[in-house]
This record gives C-alpha cells, structure tokens and sequence, in this order.
C-alpha cells in the first residue's frame, strides 16, 4: 500500500472518530439538560454522571486520534 494512501486513511479513520466522539458528547449532554428539566432536584447527580460520560467518550476520541497519528509517523 502506498504510503501515502495509508497516511489518507489514518487521517480520515482520526476524523471519524473525532467526530463520533463529538456527536457522542453533545447527545449526552442535551440528554442530561433533559433529565435535569425534568427532575430538577436530581441536578447534582446527573450532572456529575454526564461530566463522568463525556470524559470516557473524550478519551475514547483522544485514543483514536492518537492511534492515526501513530499510523501516520510510523517507519
């Protein structure tokens, strides 16, 4: 496989995931502005679960964009 073709791929599967995390995070936080205008007196718990979700998701994201950039500086 060209080397460049590969480098293409790495970059494209990092904005993928990027953008899956993106859009993971936002659902999670417009389902939390839900739950807590819903329950309001429970604001405290969900926020903290949503901060909780968002930082697995990012690091889930960040996971992926390290491994592209791996792909692409590999030798």
């Amino acid at each position: 496989m060209d080397v460049h073709l590969a480098n293409a791929i790495a970059v494209i599967g990092a904005a993928i995931g990027i953008f899956g995390g993106s859009l993971a995070i936002s659902i999670i936080g417009a389902k939390a502005m839900d739950a807590i205008a819903r329950q309001p007196e429970e604001a405290k718990n969900i926020r903290s679960n949503m901060i909780l979700m968002a930082a697995l998701v990012e690091g889930l994201a960040f996971f992926g964009a390290i491994i592209a950039i791996l792909a692409i500086f590999k030798k």
